[in-house]
């Protein structure tokens, strides 16, 4: 993207993007506008929903809640609360989030803010009992929310030529005495919650089918909360191992929180969906078209006019550690069937709490 001039001479801000983001938009919209014709009234009823709380239905077999048909059960707040999965001290991701909010305030009508969540668990149900109406839950959480608070997810942050995920990793530190997984026996591994799907499922699953290797079994599990937490303690030799998502570890070694040679890693799995971003599945549904639109229309750089050239926005600045630099469009069903697999490996139910 870059700065041009036209007749009047004035510098005008324009994306190369543009004509096909606008085609995106528009076939995505139309996707979301015609699932949402099928969906008949979730009123607590008798009705299909699959593993969803009996609170939703889900006719159409997207596995995610049906918008309510009755107008009485849709909410249309002046105010939207936005929350980010707390994958680190939540004050890192405050000021992250801070140019793209004002984008939404911009795009919606609506005041926009930022809150503050310190579990995976707290944020789902700030989203069930309806204090939280558009956030980013975690790889973990996604399932969670989705059939527990009635979450929609609809994209996800992807590198600009479309690559999107991360790998669960199992870390150590130099010296530690653990250079294979199967060192790890009779030892302690961090994990960072039960919900977390780096710092708990995938990993539990991995050791159990690939290593013969189960918690309480075979080595002590310990949780530190969140990924951070994880990851500092290896670098600081708290923890003799942990298994942590690397976006969050790349994003610390660029902000100078740790070393890359203070961990080594000794396992890397295969591919995961991220964080994804979505809305609460009662909003208006013309409120979610325009929150839609904020995510699909966010520019990641944004113009300074003293300097007359781009610079990046706060959430490039941050996220452009582990090589994002764009929404794209997902869908639940098809986004998250390794993590539902994984899920489903472990035991995990989703019923609700």
């Amino acid at each position: 993207m870059t700065f041009s001039e036209v007749n009047t001479g004035m510098p005008i801000f324009n994306s190369n993007r543009g004509t096909k983001m606008k085609t995106l938009l528009k076939i995505f919209f139309l996707s979301t506008a015609l699932l949402g014709l099928l969906a008949l009234p979730a009123l607590g009823a008798e009705c299909p929903r699959g593993d969803l709380d009996k609170r939703y239905c889900d006719v159409n077999g997207d596995l995610i809640a049906d918008t309510p048909t009755d107008s009485s059960k849709l909410v249309d707040p002046s105010t939207l609360i936005f929350a980010y999965t707390p994958v680190e001290d939540p004050a890192v991701y405050k000021e992250a989030w801070s140019d793209f909010l004002i984008h939404m305030e911009k795009v919606t009508g609506r005041k926009v803010v930022f809150f503050s969540v310190q579990s995976n668990a707290a944020q789902i149900e700030a989203m069930r009992s309806g204090r939280l109406h558009i956030a980013g839950f975690n790889t973990g959480s996604n399932p969670l929310a989705v059939n527990c608070a009635g979450f929609e997810s609809f994209t996800i942050m992807a590198s600009l030529t479309g690559h999107f995920g991360y790998e669960m990793e199992i870390i150590t530190y130099p010296g530690s005495g653990i250079n294979k997984v199967e060192d790890i026996r009779g030892k302690t591994l961090a994990f960072t919650s039960p919900t977390s799907n780096s710092g708990k499922k995938a990993p539990s699953a991995i050791l159990k089918s690939k290593f013969n290797m189960i918690a309480d079994r075979d080595f002590e599990p310990v949780y530190s909360g969140k990924h951070d937490n994880s990851i500092l303690g290896v670098a600081n030799k708290d923890y003799v191992a942990a298994s942590i998502a690397n976006s969050v570890k790349s994003r610390m070694i660029k902000r100078g929180v740790i070393k890359a040679d203070d961990v080594i890693t000794i396992y890397k799995s295969q591919t995961f969906p991220t964080t994804g971003f979505g809305y609460a599945h009662n909003l208006n549904p013309a409120l979610k078209l325009k929150i839609q639109e904020a995510f699909f229309s966010f520019q990641w750089d944004k113009p300074d006019w003293g300097q007359q050239k781009l610079v990046p926005t706060t959430l490039k600045e941050e996220f452009s550690k582990s090589k994002e630099g764009q929404f794209i469009p997902i869908t639940y069903k098809t986004h998250w069937a390794v993590i539902r697999t994984i899920d489903k490996a472990n035991g995990v139910s989703y019923a609700c709490k």
